[in-house]
């Protein structure tokens, strides 16, 4: 989540130009997650940075939010992936955490992906907060909106739950 507002085309009267405001210095934060394919929940934890630490982070929260079954990650060949800490929590988990690797160049096949679309279409296309911190807010609010929705998380990462054993 950058602080300078992703811009996208938008309808304007004719004749007339949408002016969007920038800041200075644009600050960034990062936000690393996953999204439960089933039942339509995300663990989505948002960084300052997105390093291997963040990463094996977020399989450690995965963990802790299902503390049993098997729990398969589509997992793409982000170098933030490989590392002996994230590798570490995979050997950890002792067989709860399968790692499914993603063909290189194709992150469409990663459901998440479609959720950081959606997240940047309602959240911060053309849109200049008065603050990171009301960029974080307004991060933290979509997510907790569509987690108390998970028909409608599903709808967007194209999940059909009554297909799924």
């Amino acid at each position: 989540m950058s602080w300078l507002p992703t811009l996208k085309a938008m309808w304007t009267p004719k004749a007339q130009q949408v002016m969007i405001p920038t800041p200075a210095q644009p600050r960034k934060h990062y936000g690393i997650g996953a999204v439960d394919y089933h039942r339509g929940q995300t663990v989505v934890l948002i960084r300052r940075r997105k390093r291997r630490r963040e990463t094996a982070e977020l399989l450690d929260a995965l963990l802790a939010t299902h503390p049993t079954g098997t729990i398969y990650v589509a997992w793409d060949n982000a170098s933030t992936h490989e590392d002996d800490e994230v590798e570490g929590v995979v050997r950890g988990a002792a067989g709860r955490l399968v790692l499914l690797y993603l063909p290189t160049y194709s992150p469409w096949l990663n459901p998440i992906e479609m959720l950081w679309r959606h997240f940047r279409r309602e959240v911060t296309h053309c849109e200049l907060f008065p603050t990171v911190t009301a960029l974080l807010a307004a991060t933290a609010a979509f997510f907790d909106r569509y987690n108390r929705s998970p028909p409608r998380m599903l709808s967007i990462i194209g999940s059909h739950p009554a297909t799924i054993p």
